[in-house]
């Protein structure tokens, strides 16, 4: 991994689109070798939504890339090739600033948060609010309403408070022991 290493700001939500301009902005100014790579760190994210869970990636650094270079990017270098890198860069679409230069090891820590966060299993996020109606569908409490305290993402429960004979009762259970009403 030599060559010089670049942190971008660009505007969140753009990651892969701006990858891919950079990318295809490179090649078509045959300035492929001088920009070598363009990375998007991310994780793995799950969701459940409707009782179906779905697995998708997120950015692990909204609005930021990184960015492999063979020559240091300044707009006054005396190298052409690395100018044109840098305009390249900068004149991209959605690519706000080149904030810093980053050393391999920094760039490695940065790939391996990633990497160690995928390791974990992702816990999913939950459809639910605080504030939300809800019935109970499982346990001793099943078709009792209830509504949402907190939440608990971690461990993936709901505080709920319910009425028992005309008393409110704070209780917690599995997100899937409820649904909305």
């Amino acid at each position: 991994m030599d060559g010089f290493w670049y942190i971008l700001h660009i505007y969140s939500g753009h990651e892969k689109k701006v990858k891919l301009n950079l990318e295809q902005r490179a090649r078509a100014l045959k300035l492929d070798e001088e920009v070598r790579q363009v990375i998007v760190p991310t994780k793995e994210v799950v969701e459940i939504k409707n009782g179906k869970k779905r697995t998708f990636e997120r950015p692990s650094y909204p609005g930021y890339l990184l960015v492999q270079t063979a020559n240091e990017l300044r707009a006054d270098a005396p190298n052409e090739s690395s100018q044109q890198s840098w305009h390249l860069i900068q004149d991209t679409p959605s690519v706000m600033d080149i904030l810093s230069s980053l050393t391999e090891e920094e760039v490695q820590h940065i790939l391996d948060l990633s990497t160690d966060e995928e390791k974990k299993p992702a816990a999913p996020m939950l459809e639910h609010a605080v504030g939300d109606k809800v019935r109970v569908i499982d346990g001793p409490f099943k078709e009792f309403p209830a509504e949402i305290n907190g939440i608990d993402q971690d461990r993936q429960r709901l505080h709920l408070t319910i009425s028992i004979l005309g008393r409110s009762t704070p209780i917690e259970l599995d997100h899937f022991q409820v649904e909305k009403i």
